[in-house]
């Protein structure tokens, strides 16, 4: 899935080494954030973007130099597979661009390094943003960037099986989704009647929304916090789709066989973000869009999604700072961020900018709007990565052995409690 891709990059030791060895004050709270002056931006602003973001955004950026005909933005396009450890070696070497996209479960690490400039408090209005998006920012109660744009996951359904099965309300409850998908398998006939990701990279993005939405919090300061009751009990909700035959536990998104197997029926739902959209319906062909829908993501305390995306942060030791967080806000208003989503598709962090008819109009990304209102992220933390990939092992086991959750969510505490949260 894409955010998997982009996001699970690992984090090599020697590139943590090289972080905590590179003399840089420990940020994460401890700055105080600091005015940008007055007037148009000016000077060179040099700026980091990865992926198909990196390949438009130099002729997007004409806008705000027309703007702000003294300035000149330039872009360096990076690879999102070289992207961490190219601005991990930028800060060791005091060799950082004035902007870089930032993966929001990177934020944590990057600004425990102490390298991140404090969000401007003048700058932009956080109230703005999705609360969840935001969140993804501050790192022990002080913001290091500004959201970007964003992603969700739904549910990816098939409305044609649904009605064969004889659904007549869609579920909105565990329980619901639990009945939700054993009629799609046993009265339509399909393999899967819910395919969760059964372990794997990434698939924490898959278990964690059943997790905070029974109300588990992954840490308590700067303790983690995975062997609780809500968390047991989430892994307990997402073994029984495997134990019950409800999901495979073959990994169709590795295999790359499960939009191919949604198309033909074998899975009749599945959980995934908006650029599913546009997938289904190249590979289901002409009129298959009219044959799924998508729905949020069921409530127990809460209805919790996962929330990605990209945040945009600035250096301190930024050659144009003012320039950098001036060009930032240009990237935040709700026009720019309409515009930007019309050039590249990517979803704007800017709530207002959901207003706008091609997005509130349209019944899927609609539907994705109104899940950004309920989504998060995992705590800013520097270690992040690998505690998500003892989760993922931890998920595996529990989806393909069988194990018991309150073993499962033991061994994660065990096992990332050892690595701790960096802070």
């Amino acid at each position: 899935m894409r955010s998997q891709r982009r996001l699970a990059v690992a984090v090599t030791a020697a590139t943590l080494i090289a972080l905590a060895g590179c003399g840089r004050d420990s940020g994460g709270g401890q700055d105080e954030a600091r005015s940008v002056s007055d007037g148009k931006a000016t000077g060179e602003i040099t700026v980091w973007a990865m992926g198909t973001e990196g390949e438009k955004l130099g002729a997007f950026a004409q806008d705000f130099m027309a703007e702000n005909p003294d300035a000149k933005v330039t872009v360096t396009a990076v690879p999102w597979d070289a992207a961490h450890q190219k601005i991990a070696s930028a800060i060791a070497g005091k060799q950082t661009p004035d902007v870089s996209m930032v993966g929001t479960t990177w934020m944590g690490e990057f600004a425990k390094t102490g390298t991140l400039d404090p969000t401007p408090t003048d700058l932009v209005d956080k109230a703005s943003f999705f609360p969840g998006a935001w969140d993804t920012t501050v790192v022990d109660g002080t913001s290091y960037g500004v959201p970007w744009y964003v992603e969700t996951r739904l549910i990816f359904y098939r409305k044609d099986l649904a009605q064969r099965a004889g659904i007549t309300e869609l579920p909105r409850s565990w329980e619901e989704l639990t009945a939700f998908a054993t009629a799609m398998k046993q009265k339509a006939g399909a393999e899967s009647g819910l395919y969760l990701q059964p372990g794997g990279t990434g698939s924490w993005q898959s278990f964690l929304p059943f997790a905070w939405s029974n109300g588990a919090n992954l840490v308590d300061g700067d303790r983690l916090t995975l062997d609780t009751p809500e968390l047991t009990e989430a892994a307990a909700y997402y073994r029984s789709f495997f134990a019950d035959k409800l999901s495979t536990t073959i990994d169709l998104g590795l295999q790359g066989s499960l939009e191919q197997s949604f198309v033909d029926g074998k899975t009749a739902a599945f959980i995934s973000g908006p650029w599913h959209i546009g997938l289904l319906a190249e590979q289901g062909g002409a009129g298959f869009t009219e044959k799924f829908g998508v729905l949020p993501m069921p409530r127990r305390k809460s209805a919790t999604s996962f929330i990605g995306g990209s945040d945009l942060a600035v250096f301190k030791d930024a050659k144009n700072r003012d320039g950098a967080w001036k060009f930032v806000s240009w990237l935040s208003r709700p026009q720019v961020q309409v515009k930007w989503y019309q050039t590249v598709k990517d979803l704007p962090a800017v709530q207002q900018s959901w207003q706008d008819p091609g997005l509130a109009g349209d019944p899927f990304l609609s539907a994705f709007g109104e899940q950004l209102k309920d989504a998060k992220s995992p705590p800013p933390m520097a270690t992040w990565e690998q505690i998500a990939a003892v989760i993922d092992a931890e998920v595996e086991r529990v989806a393909k052995s069988g194990t018991d959750p309150g073993a499962a969510v033991k061994a994660m505490q065990e096992r990332a409690g050892s690595v701790g949260t960096g802070g």
